[in-house]
């Protein structure tokens, strides 16, 4: 058996194991009940109104996906990159999370929903196909960036059309429980992978931050509310991905330096 073919099978473990975790998702999604939305969702502790824009510091906010949007699609352009084409779709969602998200905080609703999560999904699913392909095979990243976009997609238009957020929370962490597994399961290709935990870290914190915005609201004297503080914090997720493809290295394969001359 050559190299080549006993280290495929050394790592088919390693395949088997991230393909029981991605069917074993997705079972239990089904198995779960339907989840609704609640009601109340569309209430925000901060809605004040200045320069004639409502809900403002919850539109503003999204500037910072706008910045790191273009940034990344620059950097992305101007660079060859393995996988490209699903680095470039990250960046493009995130950009245009800012029109969505932008859009949905002036007149929240679930309408003006649909646009915010159709460019939050475009994202997601574009920074999972980047990092299978980083991990796994370029080639496999190249057929399967379309199809996880229409997942992404649909799951959004699922969620309008029926009312069941199954398929859209599994869109979002599908691509979360990727991050730790790939890095755990996989050789490094490339240096700075902790920067992708530390994106996972910021993720989590515009998480908390969500879900307390009203206590963000009056901890800070109704001055900056928790919902604000998640697109910011947020946003510092989608720029540490940045800072990592601008500041990472290929990784040397162990004893490559014993043959070079």
């Amino acid at each position: 058996m050559d190299t080549a073919n006993a280290g495929l099978s050394e790592d088919r473990w390693r395949y088997f194991l991230l393909a029981i975790v991605a069917i074993g998702s997705v079972a239990l999604m089904l198995a779960s009940p339907p989840i609704v939305q609640p009601l109340q969702y569309h209430e925000f502790a901060d809605s004040r109104a200045f320069f004639g824009v409502p809900n403002f510091w919850n539109v503003v906010t999204n500037i910072p996906f706008l910045l790191v949007g273009i940034a990344g699609l620059g950097f992305c352009l101007a660079h060859e990159l393995r996988s490209r084409s699903a680095w470039i779709a990250l960046f493009a969602g995130v950009a245009l999370v800012s029109a969505g998200s932008s859009y949905y905080h002036w007149d929240p609703s679930d309408a003006t929903l649909v646009w915010d999560r159709l460019f939050i999904t475009i994202a997601f699913m574009g920074l999972l196909v980047a990092l299978l392909g980083e991990h796994l095979s370029a080639r496999l990243a190249h057929v399967l960036l379309v199809p996880t976009l229409l997942v992404g997609l649909c799951s959004v238009l699922y969620w309008r059309a029926f009312g069941d957020l199954r398929l859209y929370l599994w869109v979002q962490s599908i691509t979360l429980l990727a991050i730790p597994l790939l890095i755990v399961l996989f050789r490094a290709g490339y240096t700075r992978r902790s920067l992708l935990l530390a994106a996972l870290g910021w993720h989590a914190l515009a998480r908390v931050s969500e879900l307390y915005d009203r206590e963000f609201f009056a901890l800070t004297g109704d001055l900056f509310s928790g919902h604000s503080l998640k697109h910011v914090l947020a946003a510092m997720a989608c720029f540490t991905i940045l800072w990592m493809l601008r500041t990472r290295k290929p990784v040397q394969p162990a004893g490559a330096h014993l043959v070079q001359r």
